[in-house]
């Protein structure tokens, strides 16, 4: 998997956005996002469009303009960051860090039997 790319201020609120909303165009999203930030349509159309060529949001022609839409749910995208900033998967194992996770949540056998579900479900969709 590769890693996410960088992001600027701008094109986070833009995600955060387009994760609440679903899908807008960038006058949507320059009314919602832009004009509190004085920022030009222009700008966020280009933080639309870089976010696009960055494979994080999707989109379609309607009429003359793209409705976008996020391409990586946020719950996935928060957690493939968490885990880059920690150093990637293997650095989160070799650090013992998923052993402190699997820890944190056996405090709660519901949540740790959640977990194993979760685990026993993503095993038979990779086979």
């Amino acid at each position: 998997m590769l890693p996410l790319p960088p992001l600027g201020e701008l094109e986070l609120a833009v995600l955060e956005h387009l994760w609440t909303e679903g899908e807008a165009t960038v006058a949507d999203v320059h009314m919602a996002v832009g004009k509190p930030r004085r920022s030009s349509k222009n700008t966020v159309g280009s933080a639309m469009e870089r976010l696009y060529r960055k494979r994080l949001l999707r989109r379609r022609k309607v009429s003359h303009a793209y409705v976008y839409a996020p391409a990586i749910e946020r719950e996935r995208f928060h957690v493939r960051r968490m885990a880059e900033a920690a150093g990637g998967v293997d650095a989160l194992r070799d650090a013992g860090v998923l052993a402190a996770f699997v820890d944190v949540l056996a405090e709660d056998e519901e949540t740790l039997d959640e977990l194993s579900a979760l685990i026993r479900d993503r095993k038979r969709r990779s086979r």
